[in-house]
């Protein structure tokens, strides 16, 4: 049993719940596993470079390959999939941009470009990276992580503004993983530039026994711009690490008495059942919102198959686009 595995089975137990395959009901609303990663190790066409990957000290040696997303979707009865391009490519970007392209529809995909161990954020080229792997990859955006630059400041400098500027005109998302004392970062851009709209991972990592001066307050602050969003990410600020994080519980409550359900996607599989059957204070209309239609609307997922087609590049032929950027 895989570590993942026995999280679900932890996640099902806590909330009494058998993890099966379900018919899809037509008439509910979509759901949408907002954030997993994607990769394979064996396949000649998508090789891990460490001189490319952003965790050289941290590459797998099993797949979590888009088969297997598709299957996991099955049993969850999840409609869509969004993939965070995972650090292990680095910023080649081929088998996300594989997955999305394979799978019209089901996947929307994020790549990585920008910051460390990437391209420097002052490259000048950045915009027309991104503008290639939106209209050419398929790609909804970027993910965007400063939290491995806590000490040096390039989010909100003006040698990213070109790269904003971009992705305001091409209607991109930023997912931005960063630390609780860069959130002020964040608030800067996304005021600066209104049509992106900014998704905070992980809850920013919030120290939940830390006075909210210190990161959380700021976060909170963050919901007076209608173009920032909040992923929950359960696990990570949790103290205890004990299923289902009651721990962190208020703190999503105040997140969501701020943001509304509007405005929160969650993200992975167990996740899921922790958001579906435990939380007390969603009401069932709100749970439609959180498990997929902010998130549906967000990923674009109604344009999701027609944008993959009209890049006009086939699944695992892309490592010409990839390679350019």
């Amino acid at each position: 049993m895989t570590r993942r595995t026995a999280l679900l089975a932890g996640v099902a137990g806590c909330a009494g719940t058998a993890v099966q395959t379900q018919p899809r009901d037509e008439k509910r609303a979509p759901v949408v596993n907002a954030a997993e990663h994607a990769w394979v190790v064996n396949d000649p066409r998508f090789p891990i470079k460490p001189e490319l990957a952003t965790c050289p000290q941290n590459l797998p040696t099993y797949d979590y390959s888009g088969e297997w997303l598709l299957e996991e979707m099955k049993t969850y009865n999840i409609d869509h999939t969004v993939i965070s391009h995972v650090c292990y490519y680095g910023r080649n970007n081929d088998y996300t941009v594989h997955c999305v392209k394979t799978w019209p529809g089901k996947f929307a995909g994020f790549g990585l470009l920008v910051g460390y161990r990437l391209y420097p954020p002052n490259d000048k080229e950045n915009p027309a990276r991104l503008e290639r792997l939106v209209k050419e990859g398929g790609l909804v955006g970027l993910r965007v992580s400063p939290i491995y630059d806590r000490d040096v400041v390039w989010f909100n400098d003006p040698v990213c503004y070109p790269l904003w500027k971009k992705a305001e005109q091409l209607e991109a998302t930023f997912n931005v993983f960063l630390a609780p004392h860069q959130v002020k970062q964040v608030g800067d851009m996304a005021e600066r530039f209104p049509g992106v709209n900014v998704v905070i991972d992980h809850i920013a990592m919030i120290d939940i026994a830390a006075p909210d001066s210190d990161g959380f307050g700021h976060l909170l602050d963050l919901a007076r711009l209608p173009n920032v969003y909040v992923r929950t990410s359960l696990h990570n600020p949790s103290k205890t690490r004990q299923l289902p994080y009651r721990d962190v519980w208020p703190f999503l409550r105040r997140l969501y008495d701020r943001y509304g359900p509007k405005r929160l996607v969650y993200a992975n599989f167990a996740e899921l059942l922790i958001m579906k059957e435990l939380i007390p204070f969603f009401t069932a209309e709100d749970k439609e919102w959180i498990l997929g239609r902010t998130a549906h609307r967000l990923y674009k997922f109604d344009r999701a198959a027609s944008r993959a087609a009209s890049t006009g590049i086939p699944g695992g032929a892309c490592a010409a686009l990839c390679n350019a950027m």
